[in-house]
């Protein structure tokens, strides 16, 4: 027990009940508990392996590697179609993290052991990701654009991809394409500064 942590358990108000219940589920694995984003996380060896979060609707833990997992109970949830690699296994009720502590226990040895074996998820290439119709236009037309863009690291090319491919209308995604070209030309990403 990491007493570093300790705030994000006093600080739960909806679900400090189920919060609690799971640390100390983690804890009782052998895990690593460290402070990590403002969530507790659990390491082995220095390897995340399984973070606590929670939102409005549910709390979760996020198994980093979780695409990996076997699931065998059906109970991990993809967040997104974009995240490729965690998943999660969420809680709405402090009885469901009791009911299911030897499954989480399972989920968490199954999770330390791709850790052991050093496995990787095989994440998607950044020409792999859908690029709208719309940015590949100004690809097409601005050269200056274009050199820049492919200049960019893989993830903050992958981080535009997905940006400018959210809006469902067309004139949505122009008018993010036009706000985000200067940051382009300039070199930097989404999150730059």
């Amino acid at each position: 027990m990491n007493t570093k942590v300790d705030f994000y358990f006093d600080k739960a108000k909806k679900w400090q009940d189920e919060v609690r219940a799971l640390r100390a589920i983690l804890l009782s694995c052998g895990l690593t508990e460290e402070l990590k984003w403002g969530c507790p996380c659990y390491t082995h060896q220095g390897a995340n392996v399984v973070l606590i979060h929670d939102f409005k609707e549910y709390c979760a833990l996020l198994f980093f590697k979780g695409a990996l997992l076997s699931d065998t109970h059906a109970i991990l949830v993809q967040q997104t179609k974009n995240v490729q690699s965690a998943r999660q296994m969420r809680f709405a009720h402090a009885d469901e993290v009791t009911e299911l502590a030897a499954v989480i226990k399972a989920y968490v040895f199954e999770a330390i052991e791709v850790e052991k074996a050093g496995l990787k998820v095989e994440l998607k290439k950044t020409e792999e990701f859908a690029m709208t119709y719309e940015f590949q236009h100004k690809l097409d037309h601005i050269p200056a654009l274009k050199t820049a863009f492919e200049a960019l690291t893989p993830g903050r090319q992958r981080a535009y991809l997905l940006h400018f491919s959210a809006p469902k209308q067309s004139k949505t995604r122009e008018a993010r394409i036009e706000k985000w070209m200067p940051q382009i030309l300039n070199g930097k990403g989404l999150q730059d500064q």
